[in-house]
């Protein structure tokens, strides 16, 4: 009987805890209860080198994540509770090694996104943010043949890097 009243106890104690202070998740996203929208724009690309499919992944993926890992609703409304908008401001291939014969051995794709977050609930939380991602690549190695395993990572990097600075705050 005494078991039986610590366990529940216990449980009592941990929904007070996990619900008193807001919304979380097992991500570590904190969001107001107090809000329930999100409205993440179409990211444009306007780096010099355009891949031609990053804005849509790079938008449709930072509006899955957000929504599957806070329970926030998607619309299109400058209204939302929560507001993205960005602009790709840099897509570019670097020499990152060279080998004895001076050809480079690896090469770097880098990804840059500056962001805009606006919280209609918190305003102390908005920002405008630079992020930035890379990933290496043997330069033997077309881009064309190495660039959409790259993107994919790089996007997660950054919509992880998104997320966090948004709903993290770190």
């Amino acid at each position: 009987m005494k078991s039986k009243n610590i366990i529940s106890f216990l449980i009592a104690g941990s929904f007070i805890l996990f619900s008193s202070c807001g919304v979380y998740s097992f991500t570590g996203a904190s969001v107001d209860p107090k809000a329930k929208t999100v409205n993440v724009n179409y990211i444009q690309n306007k780096a010099p080198y355009n891949n031609p499919t990053l804005s849509q992944q790079l938008t449709d993926g930072l509006k899955q994540k957000i929504t599957s890992s806070t329970g926030l609703t998607q619309i299109n409304a400058d209204d939302a509770d929560y507001v993205f908008t960005g602009d790709i401001t840099g897509y570019s291939v670097s020499t990152v090694a060279a080998t004895n014969v001076e050809q480079p051995a690896t090469a770097r794709l880098t990804i840059t996104v500056n962001i805009n977050f606006k919280s209609k609930i918190t305003p102390k939380n908005n920002f405008t943010q630079s992020f930035s991602r890379s990933e290496d690549f043997d330069a033997s190695k077309s881009l064309d043949a190495v660039q959409g395993t790259l993107v994919d990572a790089i996007d997660k990097q950054l919509i992880d890097d998104i997320f966090n600075r948004a709903f993290v705050n770190w």
